[in-house]
C-alpha cells in the first residue's frame, strides 16, 4: 500500500509518500504527480520519503524520473538515503554521527549541481 499526500505551500509543492514504493502503486504515484503538476506548476517540487518502508527497482526508476523533472528528496533512514544517493549521484549525510538521541535530521537533496 502507498499513501500519497500532497502539501501545497507558497514555497513548494511536496509529495509525502508513506508505505511501499513498488508494484501497482507506482502507476498511482505517477498519475498523481503528473495531474498535480499540470494544475500547479510550482517551481520547487519535493518528495518526502520519510514514511516509505520499501522501494523496489521500479520505484527507484520512478524516483529517477521525478529527479529528472527537478524533484528534491527528503530521506531519513540510511537505506532510503542510499537509494536517493544512487539516483541523484550526490551523497546525503551519513547516519552514524550522533544528533540528539542518536537520530539525524532528514535533509533535502536536490542532487548534484
Amino acid at each position: 500500500m502507498l499513501r500519497i499526500t500532497v502539501h501545497d505551500s507558497p514555497r513548494a509543492l511536496t509529495f509525502r509518500l508513506e508505505g511501499r514504493l513498488a508494484g501497482p502503486w507506482l502507476r498511482e504515484m505517477e498519475e498523481c504527480w503528473q495531474s498535480t503538476l499540470a494544475r500547479q506548476g510550482k517551481p520547487i517540487l519535493c518528495v518526502d520519503l520519510t514514511g516509505v518502508t520499501s522501494i523496489d527497482a521500479a520505484g527507484q526508476a520512478c524516483l529517477a524520473a521525478l529527479h529528472r523533472q527537478g524533484a528534491a528528496f527528503l530521506a531519513a533512514d540510511c537505506l532510503t538515503k542510499a537509494v536517493v544517493d544512487e539516483i541523484t549521484q550526490a551523497a546525503l549525510p551519513d547516519c552514524r554521527g550522533p544528533m540528539g538521541k542518536g537520530k539525524r535530521r532528514p535533509k533535502w537533496n536536490r542532487g548534484a549541481t
